[in-house]
């Protein structure tokens, strides 16, 4: 099962760092190496097996966008299950942001009604005071959700800075999966058996989390470098090859 996600946004607004910090291993710092995507980079991501996503990174530069609701709009813009479209939040060519973005929303009505819809307002880490963060995005999050009106958007403050990136594409993942309730009944029932106060899952072949049942999630950020590599099967979730985030048993 093929899912086309597109990740778009203005050129420089953190896109290519995201995708290499969760797909390709990188660390925050490594990023800074990284230079501009050109035109669309594409890329395939499998997820339990059957669960594929088919990942365009469209280059953000002023002449690859206006392109992409011109002469490419049709390939670009059919049969998208996902659009995640990246702000930043310090952005100084707010109105240009928001051009792009409506123009998306409607490129999207036309070829992909169906698509989900979400918005990472990113590079938090640059706002500075965890009360003025949250007065910053409530006010980003109330102009795209009107933007986007009549269409249903998701919208996270993020940074790769911290926790709130794995937060955020976890959940986008996640909204990709079809027999997700059943994933997360089996997940229990594995924390059951094992009487664990928590588990957690990972897929080997990727840093996507896909699902966490884990609270504390800058916990699990700080706890990512120890359990890379360490894999085992089970039966429970279908054979598929994971990684415990964390187990921890009472009394250790």
């Amino acid at each position: 099962m093929k899912k086309k996600v597109l990740l778009m946004g203005k050129s420089s607004s953190g896109k290519t760092s995201m995708r290499s910090i969760i797909f390709a291993n990188y660390i925050a710092r490594d990023t800074r190496r990284l230079g501009a995507t050109i035109d669309v980079e594409h890329s395939h991501v499998r997820f339990l097996g059957d669960l594929v996503l088919n990942l365009w990174d469209c280059g953000g530069q002023e002449v690859f966008m206006e392109n992409y609701f011109t002469s490419q709009k049709h390939n670009i813009f059919r049969n998208v299950a996902v659009l995640i479209y990246v702000f930043d939040v310090q952005s100084d060519q707010w109105d240009k942001d928001m051009e792009y973005y409506t123009s998306c929303l409607a490129s999207l009505r036309e070829n992909s009604r169906d698509a989900k819809i979400f918005c990472l307002v990113h590079k938090m880490d640059l706002v500075v005071g965890d009360d003025q963060r949250q007065i910053v995005f409530a006010e980003r999050e109330d102009e795209i959700k009107r933007l986007s009106l009549p269409l249903s958007v998701t919208c996270f403050g993020t940074s790769i800075w911290d926790e709130t990136l794995y937060k955020a594409w976890s959940s986008i993942v996640v909204s990709l999966i079809p027999n997700v309730s059943a994933l997360q009944a089996h997940l229990e029932t594995f924390r059951t058996i094992v009487d664990a106060d928590e588990v957690g899952q990972r897929q080997t072949e990727t840093e996507g989390r896909l699902r966490e049942t884990v609270q504390d999630w800058q916990r699990l950020v700080k706890w990512r470098p120890m359990v890379t590599g360490y894999g085992v099967k089970t039966g429970v979730m279908w054979a598929v090859r994971l990684s415990l985030v964390d187990i921890r048993v009472d009394g250790n």
